[in-house]
């Protein structure tokens, strides 16, 4: 079993990435078609974030924060790693917006909302939040010691989830 170091400091998750804070940490990403996908035990104050990219990774190993399918089943054995129990897990979802014209199987976003969404109810992890969609790029944070899922979107309020 791999161990992982949990952040204590605020932390930026890039494309592709998963990390894992506690308390006293922060974590941000920036989307437009990806979803950023956060799994949380709010008792313990540890939670993970994935940047997913894509919704399927057609059976690659690299880069499990990447795709939906993979980045979920990593996310949990990281939180698993750190005291995490699965019992207490919820989710949140930001996201999945349409940044190209039209829908259908050029619809990024919508293609890795549906994704995350399978993923999650694989695991049986219920999703507490969500701000998925639009046509506009978020920012988001969230704290690992309150749960607070804060998105700003360019032009709107901040909103919280």
């Amino acid at each position: 079993m791999t161990t992982y170091a949990i952040e204590k400091t605020d932390k930026k998750v890039g494309i592709g990435q998963i990390v894992v804070g506690e308390a006293d940490s922060l974590l941000t990403t920036v989307l437009g078609s990806c979803v950023g996908v956060v799994i949380y035990d709010a008792k313990r104050q540890i939670a993970s974030m994935a940047h997913v990219m894509l919704a399927n990774s057609q059976g690659r190993a690299d880069s499990p924060g990447r795709f939906a399918d993979t980045a979920v089943p990593a996310m949990l054995e990281m939180l698993r790693a750190v005291g995490g129990v699965s019992t207490k897990y919820r989710a949140k979802l930001a996201g999945g917006a349409s940044m190209f014209a039209g829908r259908g199987p050029m619809n990024i976003g919508e293609n890795n909302v549906e994704a995350v969404r399978r993923a999650l109810a694989g695991q049986e992890i219920p999703i507490d939040g969500e701000h998925l969609g639009g046509e506009k790029g978020r920012r988001v944070e969230f704290a690992c010691d309150t749960g607070e899922y804060r998105i700003s979107v360019a032009g709107k309020d901040v909103a919280s989830i």
